[in-house]
């Protein structure tokens, strides 16, 4: 993966996450809200890559969240999403979203492969353990309890990876497969493993993450106690490389002055209140322990502006200085959303990306 930009010089590595779905971040009802038309993902994904962003990040999504909007109630399938982008860009990376729980290793570890190879190299995998109970009944799969989860996470994966380097054909007996004579070819493009990203805030999914990922999207509630979180983890991670990375919603426009009356009319006056309420309900009944129930009652805000993402809100200054904050606290990057990826994108690279060159947080980018 060495020409992977995931595994470039930038200090602060820079994505955007969940254009793959209506309205992508933010539960508003503005007219801008996000149109997750195939168009828009790859002119989204296009202007991205042109700008030197090293990755762009999918919601794996069944259900959306209801409401007057129905925030992510329609999205594309992240690992198909994911090939078509990586055949319409020349240098970034696209990660599928995976839940582990909904689809068979074997199948799914070719797939991975061939987006794999789609990319030469450039794509990455999203294992997520799933926390919805909705959209696992769809599936007519049950939601197994939270540690249980990551139990089966860490048997499904290392079933991929054997599936990745074995070339002979093998058997697997464990708590939850029980496979016979499994072998698939082609393996990963260039004989290197792809990309594995984790997001997991408790332990047992910090355990995970440690265990096998190359990425750990963490969850930032208090940015004071960052430091000593992100300490701690690179002290359980030992000797292996691992980046930390959280997700984060951009509101930004020239001085605060502007940003918080976009603020404004984006969540208190066009805002989706009651989609609000039903995802903090449904997280809740998901049993996560990412967040406490206390907290995310807290947070019905935070999740129209930015389904609970930290908020990069504030003049473009504001905005950087909140960016250098995250990696100054040892975060390796940042995938973040925009009310709309396409109208807003522009801000982003002639602005924002500017200020954290000057910072040296990034270098200057010339297109290939």
């Amino acid at each position: 993966m060495s020409g992977n930009r995931m595994n470039g010089a930038n200090k602060l590595k820079l994505g955007l996450f969940g254009l793959n779905c209506s309205g992508g971040l933010t539960m508003t009802k503005a007219a801008e809200r996000w149109d997750p038309s195939w168009r828009n993902n790859e002119t989204a994904a296009k202007l991205a890559d042109d700008a030197g962003l090293e990755f762009v990040l999918p919601i794996a999504r069944w259900l959306g969240y209801k409401g007057e909007t129905d925030t992510e109630g329609t999205t594309f399938e992240t690992l198909t999403w994911a090939s078509g982008l990586l055949a319409a860009t020349k240098e970034i990376s696209a990660f599928g979203t995976l839940h582990v729980g909904l689809i068979h290793p074997v199948f799914a570890a070719k797939q991975i492969v061939t987006a794999h190879h789609i990319g030469a190299g450039r794509f990455g995998l999203n294992a997520v353990s799933g926390w919805n109970e909705g959209e696992y009944g769809m599936f007519n799969v049950q939601l197994l309890e939270h540690d249980d989860r990551y139990v089966y996470s860490d048997e499904w994966l290392a079933v991929a990876k054997k599936i990745w380097t074995s070339e002979e054909p093998f058997d697997h007996k464990g708590r939850f497969f029980d496979l016979k004579g499994v072998l698939s070819k082609p393996k990963p493009y260039g004989g290197e493993m792809p990309m594995i990203m984790s997001a997991g805030s408790s332990g047992a999914g910090r355990q995970f993450a440690m265990t096998h990922a190359d990425c750990l999207f963490m969850s930032v509630i208090d940015i004071a106690k960052l430091p000593g979180e992100v300490a701690q983890l690179r002290s359980e991670a030992g000797s292996r490389n691992v980046g930390f990375y959280t997700s984060g919603h951009m509101l930004t426009r020239a001085t605060e002055k502007e940003a918080q009356e976009y603020y404004r009319y984006i969540v208190h006056e066009n805002g989706d209140w009651e989609g609000a309420e039903y995802i903090v309900n449904v997280r809740l009944a998901g049993g996560t322990r990412s967040i406490p129930p206390e907290v995310i009652r807290e947070m019905k805000e935070r999740h129209m502006a930015g389904i609970g993402s930290y908020p990069l809100v504030g003049s473009y200054d504001q905005v950087v200085d909140t960016l250098k904050r995250l990696s100054d606290a040892g975060l390796s990057g940042v995938a973040f959303g925009l009310v709309n990826y396409i109208d807003e994108f522009p801000i982003v690279r002639d602005e924002i990306l500017p200020r954290l060159e000057r910072l040296g947080l990034r270098q200057p980018h010339r297109p290939a």
